[in-house]
């Protein structure tokens, strides 16, 4: 079982090893202070990638920080799986934000042709009638979506695509 406390001393007892501030290692990173400072507490844990980042940044192996304790390491077959997985991971979370971004342009078409429809007089004669209540469903969907998409969970999948866009640029 994975100890978060555990991990998080031992992602500090790594950091304060290299000399390096959490305010340099979340500016590394690209996140923030406070990120940094709830892994170390063991309040949360990195994201995937960001786990295989610090691992590579302090020395060790993922399995190393999994376990809090140093050992022997894995080898480089099972690291680069490691990699691997987390770059799927991050493709994933990409694609989803098109599809995304795909939706909340047919959303603003949607609310477009509506407020058309509702400036003409046309909204409340049919056959209209059907195409404005279309158009103000899909507007209402959007803004579902919209509302968890911004939630906590949001939050994570653009931290994780800067991330991916940070790593690839350096």
């Amino acid at each position: 079982m994975i100890d978060q406390r555990s991990i998080g001393a031992f992602l500090r007892e790594l950091r304060q090893a290299q000399g390096i501030t959490q305010e340099q290692l979340a500016s590394e990173l690209g996140v923030s202070n406070r990120s940094v400072s709830r892994w170390e507490t063991g309040r949360t844990m990195p994201d995937f990638d960001l786990l295989i980042e610090l691992a590579k940044r302090y020395g060790v192996s993922v399995d190393e920080v999994l376990a809090a304790e140093r050992s022997t390491g894995m080898d480089t077959q099972t690291e680069e799986s490691l990699y691997r997985i987390a770059d799927y991971t991050n493709n994933e979370r990409d694609a989803f934000t098109k599809r995304l971004h795909v939706m909340f342009l047919a959303s603003v078409v949607a609310f477009a042709v509506f407020v058309a429809l509702y400036l003409l007089g046309l909204a409340e004669s049919s056959p209209y009638e059907f195409i404005a209540g279309v158009c103000l469903g899909v507007c209402m969907g959007m803004l579902v979506v919209g509302a968890i998409y911004t939630s906590a969970y949001g939050s994570r999948i653009r931290a994780a695509k800067m991330r991916l866009l940070h790593r690839k640029a350096a």
